[in-house]
């Protein structure tokens, strides 16, 4: 598979790279992304696909399930490079229809040490979800009680980010707009969640 994405390389620098030289070397100077977007790790989410946005205008940080933790070195530096380095004006979080992470607040991981630590960060969405719907009981009620947690989980984790000083700083200065965005896999469509 290595060599398969080495020759995807080769063809993007023959097409892609070469008729666009002079905006990859201006890349080379350093970046000014206005979007930090915080999205999930899934093989099948590619963020600059998805959404056409060319190299240069997204930081990235990626992991499984959108999660925003709380207190979480990793995190929090990505958080403060964004906004007090790069200068990001807006961040997205980003969740997905089907998403496995999801699925595992319902499994049983025993045998798992770090994916049940990272998922208590999503916990509380599925307990909102719960508390508001009867239990479902159709294959269609079961995906649907899947996309609210997913949507959920996105409001949930803007609120965890609200609690990191830097990003409560740029909110007060309004010097950031967060976004919660939803992207189905099925339709290919991507929304803002409100």
């Amino acid at each position: 598979m290595i060599e398969q994405l080495i020759l995807g390389n080769l063809r993007f620098r023959e097409t892609q790279f070469n008729d666009n030289i002079a905006y990859y070397t201006e890349l080379t100077k350093g970046q000014s992304p206005p979007i930090l977007w915080i999205g999930c790790s899934d093989s099948r989410l590619q963020t600059g696909h998805i959404t056409q946005a060319p190299a240069g205008v997204l930081f990235i940080q990626r992991n499984i399930g959108n999660i925003a933790p709380i207190h979480d070195w990793n995190f929090a530096t990505v958080l403060e490079y964004a906004v007090k380095h790069l200068k990001v004006k807006e961040i997205a979080i980003c969740g997905h229809s089907d998403c496995g992470a999801i699925k595992a607040l319902d499994k049983d991981l025993t045998g798992d040490v770090y994916i049940p630590l990272w998922l208590n960060n999503a916990l509380e969405a599925k307990n909102r979800v719960d508390s508001r719907i009867t239990k479902p009981t159709t294959p269609e009620e079961v995906k649907e009680r899947s996309r609210l947690i997913e949507q959920e989980n996105v409001r949930l984790q803007i609120e965890h980010l609200k609690t990191y000083p830097i990003i409560r700083q740029a909110l007060q200065e309004e010097k950031i707009e967060i976004h919660g965005l939803y992207y189905d896999l099925h339709t290919g469509a991507l929304t803002k969640i409100v």
